[in-house]
């Protein structure tokens, strides 16, 4: 068995540009490794079955992003929290197959109820977040959305020096300008902007840096640190629950409306079903991505897969886009890129 290490990876079902997430991920195992272990891998040459793996990573991310907005948009679906409820269940159940039945990685349990609650509150915030990103999409752009996604890390420099009073480089701090900078020349030339919206994405993109903070501080102890698979399998039905008291007061009787859909259209089951085993696939591709490449190699692609996003999203929804609107996408992502670089380095000098 390989020995685990810790990397640094990004993870859930409403994927977007994360950092600082701390999980113990399987080491990179050689070519002759994965070709032993991998019915897949024993068929296809390891430089294919990654390039497979990188392509199923961005169809997966993509495809989660462009599936939600299709069905609280434009199909009408306009029930944000019980459509998160069903990707929590779907990676419950995706994720006991995958961890009990496949054996994709070892299973470990909760070892105290001291654990539990710290879980528990990660779902809580996790809850928070993907709710919050799932009903901007009702509002804004696909490309927008992520717009305002790719500014995480700002928020998680925030939070980590408020809550750990962790301080980073000038550096890096100046790698930030950019981000801020983008965003704000996006917002104020944006076609389609919605105040409430944009405010609700903003608390998404803060909830998930929020969440990547407070898992470093939680889960920082050998006993205690779980494989992301581990993690998503006990932290998916825990959000669930949490998620369904607030789907029935606030959406009303969800399941009898969605039952009387798929009476008279059965093709909103596809899109449900659909939908919820993509938002487990950004999980469990993630994984991979990690698994056969590296954590830099999951990070780089997380920073192009925003533009690839917007730019998907444009030619399929036609949403009008300005120059200017472009352009702070585009300062955005680059200051994004300049953080990561001023990160490593960073790390580098402190070693």
């Amino acid at each position: 068995m390989v020995e685990a290490q810790t990397w640094t990876t990004r993870r859930m079902s409403n994927p977007r540009l994360e950092s600082e997430q701390v999980l113990d991920i399987p080491a990179t195992p050689t070519g002759d490794v994965r070709n032993q272990n991998s019915g897949i891998g024993s068929s296809l040459s390891p430089n294919l079955l990654t390039a497979l793996i990188i392509a199923s990573w961005y169809f997966s991310n993509i495809g989660v992003l462009l599936l939600n907005k299709y069905l609280l948009s434009y199909y009408g679906y306009r029930y944000p929290i019980f459509l998160t409820m069903i990707h929590m269940l779907s990676c419950a159940a995706y994720s006991f197959i995958a961890i009990h039945w496949l054996e994709l990685v070892p299973f470990q349990h909760i070892v105290s109820r001291r654990q539990f609650l710290k879980i528990a509150a990660l779902s809580a915030i996790f809850c928070f977040s993907v709710v919050c990103g799932n009903t901007s999409l009702r509002y804004l752009p696909v490309s927008f959305n992520q717009a305002i996604g790719a500014t995480t890390p700002f928020f998680t420099a925030v939070f980590a020096f408020i809550i750990t009073c962790k301080k980073e480089s000038a550096e890096v701090y100046l790698a930030l300008l950019p981000v801020v900078f983008g965003i704000v020349l996006a917002s104020n030339s944006e076609p389609l902007f919605h105040l409430f919206g944009f405010l609700i994405c903003v608390g998404s993109t803060a909830g998930r840096a929020l969440k990547s903070v407070v898992q470093g501080i939680l889960l920082t102890s050998e006993a205690e640190k779980l494989h992301s698979m581990n993690l998503l399998l006990y932290m998916a039905p825990m959000a669930a629950l949490i998620l369904l008291p607030f789907t029935l007061y606030i959406e009303g009787n969800v399941t009898v409306v969605t039952l009387e859909k798929a009476r008279h259209d059965s093709f909103i089951i596809f899109l449900l079903l659909g939908n919820a085993t993509v938002a487990y696939l950004v999980n469990l591709t993630n994984f991979l991505v990690t698994k056969h490449t590296s954590a830099l190699t999951l990070q780089v692609l997380g920073n192009a897969k925003a533009a690839v996003a917007a730019v998907v999203s444009v030619l399929i929804f036609r949403n009008p886009v300005t120059v200017m609107g472009m352009t702070g996408f585009a300062v955005t992502i680059m200051g994004v890129v300049l953080y990561s670089e001023a990160k490593k380095r960073s790390k580098a000098t402190a070693h």
